[in-house]
């Protein structure tokens, strides 16, 4: 683990300027689940729009089309038939989202390496995470370094098992080393560790948050700011923190959907103070 001072991560943020289009504020993709199984991935691509992705587009299994369409507006929507279709659709991504509710199968592991090969960064979150319980090795090959994993401690669990005896922040720093990808180790004082030693502990956490779907669109807004070309790290740091400040901002009551809702909020704070 790094012993060295962390660059704040306000630094980083990509604001748009005025000579900014949409193409060059990122294009992210969320990867759906069958058509009983959207609401994840709507709540992903969401959360990357409201954080400024320029383009999001969910990928989705033909039967999901019909079910997603009449809930998206300026997400857009490309269905898909097979591993190798995603691969074709999925190309000019700048990053992606695979996991959520997409099934724990190895229809959703053959995505994920999909999705691997478009050059793409990986933000693998729930099911793509516990799709390879049985062979992490497999995934850890697909990775690089600008990829993030997003375990909550049962994930992180079965894909490394025994390391959290360590504790939670040793174990995700090995965690990060072994995945050679980010590690964003969920809780609620969120550990993100990089693969070359950084570490980072999130100082905001809520009990808000404790509401099915957050996770969601987490992955979604960290998607969203790698997608914008931010160092992976440091954009899972700032999602981490804006997430948490997005739920105290609203309070109790919350509920996923309420989350990209409030980020103009906490992204407008921020610009005033990079002003």
């Amino acid at each position: 683990m790094t012993s060295e001072p962390l660059a704040d991560w306000r630094a980083g943020l990509p604001w748009p300027g005025e000579e900014t289009h949409k193409h060059a504020r990122g294009r992210l993709g969320v990867v759906s689940g069958k058509a009983t199984q959207t609401g994840a991935a709507r709540l992903a691509a969401r959360g990357g729009l409201r954080i400024g992705a320029g383009v999001v587009r969910i990928f989705c299994p033909p039967d999901a089309a019909g079910v997603i369409a009449p809930a998206i507006e300026a997400v857009m929507l490309a269905p898909f038939t097979s591993a190798e279709a995603l691969t074709q659709a999925a190309q000019g991504l700048d990053a992606a989202v695979i996991g959520p509710a997409a099934g724990v199968s190895e229809a959703t592991m053959a995505n994920v390496g999909a999705l691997a090969v478009t050059g793409a960064a990986l933000i693998v979150d729930a099911d793509g995470l516990t799709s390879f319980t049985e062979w992490p090795e497999d995934l850890f090959d697909l990775l690089d370094r600008d990829d993030v994993l997003t375990p909550h401690e049962g994930e992180f669990k079965r894909l490394f098992p025994g390391l959290l005896e360590q504790g939670r922040e040793a174990a995700a720093a090995e965690a990060a080393r072994r995945a050679g990808a980010v590690v964003v180790l969920k809780g609620p004082a969120t550990v993100i560790a990089a693969p070359d030693g950084r570490i980072a502990i999130n100082d905001n956490g809520v009990p808000w948050l404790a509401t099915a779907g957050s996770g969601d669109v987490l992955a979604g807004m960290i998607g969203g700011l790698v997608a914008q070309r931010m160092d992976s790290f440091d954009a899972a740091r700032a999602a981490v923190w804006m997430h948490a400040e997005a739920a105290r901002g609203f309070g109790p009551g919350l509920i996923a959907e309420d989350l990209p809702e409030r980020l103009p909020a906490v992204l407008a704070a921020l610009y005033a103070q990079a002003g």
